[in-house]
């Protein structure tokens, strides 16, 4: 059993992680700026903003794995990038895992080649926060303290609350690169995505590297 910290655990991507936690039996702790409607049986539920140091703190401090689910929008967009490389600072000085939930367009159109939120053909109601999740990886890549065990988790394309999908209890995991099915399509529900983020904390495989999770 592990102790489980999930940063945003109340949204989306963070509820579905908290809830698969949980139903593993690892002691589970979500800190968001909103209290949760529909809580989990035996998690604990920290209502407080990130953007306080002293939260920040407070909420790596004694995690063996600290998942980070949390969006660069409202109050958070300013200094966000900072604000992950002050996680994993904590991180890396207290000893646990650093997982960060990243974007589709963090991933790379082919081996080598600049991550798909840098593109020109971005949509521009989701250029910054591609781009700002994206930059958050390219930290971690090249910056992150040399101790720090992370990982980056970049899930579909069709991947969010407006198609949650149903659970499956399979996936397919690759690399930074995109990944299609043979129909064209890239797509992953939120419980599946859940999965794969669990058995990567359970079964490590990717330490310091990124990847992707798609059907």
């Amino acid at each position: 059993m592990a102790r489980i910290t999930v940063l945003g655990g109340t949204g989306y991507t963070g509820s579905n992680i908290v809830k698969e936690a949980a139903r593993r039996g690892h002691e589970v702790t979500s800190y968001s700026r909103k209290p949760t409607e529909n809580p989990e049986r035996g998690v604990s539920y920290v209502t407080a903003s990130l953007i306080d140091s002293t939260e920040r703190e407070r909420a790596v401090a004694d995690a063996d794995v600290v998942v980070a689910t949390l969006a660069p929008r409202g109050e958070m967009e300013a200094g966000f990038v900072d604000l992950y490389d002050d996680l994993a600072t904590l991180a890396s000085a207290s000893g646990a895992r650093f997982g960060v939930i990243g974007g589709f367009g963090s991933l790379r159109p082919f081996e080598g080649g600049p991550r798909m939120a840098f593109g020109d053909d971005v949509p521009a109601e989701y250029a910054a926060e591609g781009q700002t999740l994206a930059t958050i990886a390219e930290n971690l890549e090249k910056a992150a303290p040399k101790n720090l065990d992370w990982f980056f988790i970049s899930p579909a394309a069709g991947y969010g609350s407006y198609a949650p999908g149903e659970a499956t209890g399979r996936y397919r995991v690759g690399g930074d690169v995109v990944q299609f099915d043979e129909n064209g399509q890239s797509f992953i529900s939120g419980a599946d995505f859940a999965l794969a983020v669990l058995d990567e904390i359970d079964t490590p495989a990717h330490r310091r590297a990124q990847f992707s999770v798609m059907y």
